[in-house]
C-alpha cells in the first residue's frame, strides 16, 4: 500500500514519513482512527514506506513530501501480504470449520479479505467473510505464544521485523499480559503495530506501553467525501450513517416500549436486536450510554441534550427522565450489559433483562 493510494489524510502521512526519515520510530505504536477512516491502509503505507528499498522524496507543491517506491522487492512483498518479516494478527472466531481457532488457522483468509477489501475493512465485515454465526473473535493465548516466538527470531531479510495486531480491543487480559513484557521490551529493529477505533475499550496495560497516533476523519484532511476515488471510504461512512440512523430509531422505540412494557411488542424489539451481530450489539449500548449521558447534561446541569433522533417530541420530552435519582443505575445496568454481550452472553436475555431495569429505573424517576 503506497501513501499515494490513500484517500486524504495527506497532512499525517507527511508528519510519518518525516518521523521515519529522522530514524525516530517507536518500537511500539497503537494507530488510532474510527471505522471508514483508513486506519489499517494508513498502518500499512507506513510499514511500506518503512521497509521500501528506495525510498520516493518530491518537491515543494506535492501534496506528498515522500512515498514508497511501489518497485522494490520489499515494497511488491508487503503490497501482496507476502513479505516473510511482516506477520499479521487478528480476532479470531470459532465457527463449523474452525473449532480452535487461531491466528494461524484463519491467517490465508485474512490476507485474502484484506487484499479484496484494498485494506478499508471493519471487523463485522471480517466475521461474515470467516463464517461467523453471530460470535465475537479474540485474541488467543496460542496468538500470543506465536507472537513471542516470532519477535526472538532473525529476521528473513536481515533488516526490520514489523507485528500488526488488528483491533486489540479485543485482546481479553489474560491474552495481554504475556505480551507485556514484549511491548515493552522487543528485541531491536521490532515493531509493533497495533491498529484500532476505539481507545476506551483497549486494556490501559497495553495503551499505557504505545505511542499512539491518532487518525482523523477524511473530511479533516482536506478531502471531501464525494471526492473521486472515494468510493471505498464513502461506503464505509455510508454504513456507518446507516447503523447511527439505526441506532435512533431503535432507542425511540425501545425507550417507548419501556414506558408501555407490553409483552408482546418489548419481545419483538428484543428479537430484532438480538438477530444483530454482537459487534452492532455493542455499538447500540455505547449510543445509548451517550445519549444517558446528554439527558442527565440537560435534566442536572441545562445543557442542550442535543439527542437529534429525528423525533422532536420525544427529544423535546426524554431528557427529563434521566435525573440525579436514577442515573446511576441506569449507567451501571447499561455498562454491565455491554460488558455482557462482550463477554458472549444470550443477547435475547440480557436485552429483556436490562429492559425490565430500565423500565423501572426511568418510571421511578
Amino acid at each position: 500500500m503506497r501513501f499515494k493510494d490513500i484517500v486524504g489524510q495527506r497532512v499525517l502521512i507527511n508528519q510519518l514519513t518525516e518521523v521515519i526519515d529522522a530514524g525516530r520510530v517507536s518500537h511500539a505504536q497503537l494507530m488510532l482512527g474510527k471505522m471508514g477512516y483508513g486506519t489499517l491502509a494508513l498502518a500499512m503505507g507506513y510499514v511500506q514506506y518503512l521497509m521500501c528499498e528506495n525510498r520516493q522524496h518530491y518537491g515543494e507543491g506535492s501534496e506528498l513530501r515522500a512515498d514508497s517506491c511501489g518497485e522494490c522487492p520489499s515494497c511488491k512483498k508487503i503490497a501482496s501480504l507476502m513479505h516473510p518479516d511482516v506477520h499479521l494478527y487478528f480476532p479470531s472466531i470459532s465457527t463449523t470449520r474452525v473449532e480452535k481457532p487461531c491466528c494461524a488457522e484463519y491467517r490465508e483468509d485474512f490476507v485474502k479479505f484484506l487484499l479484496e477489501n484494498n485494506m478499508y475493512v471493519n471487523l463485522n465485515e471480517w466475521y461474515a467473510y470467516a463464517g461467523a454465526e453471530n460470535k465475537q473473535g479474540e485474541y488467543r493465548a496460542v496468538d500470543a505464544m506465536e507472537l513471542i516466538e516470532e519477535v526472538a527470531r532473525k529476521s528473513y531479510e536481515g533488516r526490520e521485523k514489523v507485528f500488526i495486531l488488528w483491533m486489540p480491543e479485543n485482546i481479553r487480559p489474560q491474552v495481554a499480559n504475556e505480551l507485556l513484557k514484549t511491548l515493552e521490551e522487543p528485541y531491536e529493529g521490532t515493531l509493533i503495530m497495533l491498529v484500532g477505533e476505539n481507545a476506551d475499550r483497549m486494556l490501559e496495560t497495553v495503551r499505557s506501553r504505545v505511542q499512539t497516533t491518532r487518525v482523523p476523519r477524511i473530511c479533516d484532511a482536506g478531502l471531501p467525501e464525494e471526492a473521486d476515488g472515494d468510493y471505498i471510504v464513502a461506503r464505509r461512512m455510508k454504513e456507518e450513517s446507516e447503523d447511527v440512523e439505526e441506532s435512533k430509531r431503535m432507542f425511540v422505540e425501545w425507550m417507548r416500549l419501556l414506558f408501555k412494557l407490553k409483552m408482546a411488542e418489548l419481545s419483538k424489539w428484543v428479537e430484532s436486536i438480538s438477530r444483530a451481530g454482537r459487534e452492532r450489539q455493542k455499538a447500540f449500548l455505547g449510543y445509548v450510554l451517550d445519549n444517558m449521558r446528554r439527558c442527565f447534561g440537560q435534566t442536572a446541569g441545562g445543557m442542550a441534550a442535543g439527542l437529534k433522533t429525528g423525533d422532536e417530541r420525544f427529544d423535546a420530552m426524554f431528557p427529563s427522565m434521566v435525573t440525579t435519582r436514577n442515573v446511576e443505575q441506569i449507567y451501571e445496568s447499561v455498562s454491565d450489559a455491554l460488558v455482557s454481550i462482550e463477554r458472549n452472553a444470550n443477547p435475547k436475555v440480557t436485552f429483556m433483562h436490562l429492559s425490565f431495569q430500565l423500565s423501572r429505573y426511568i418510571k421511578n424517576r
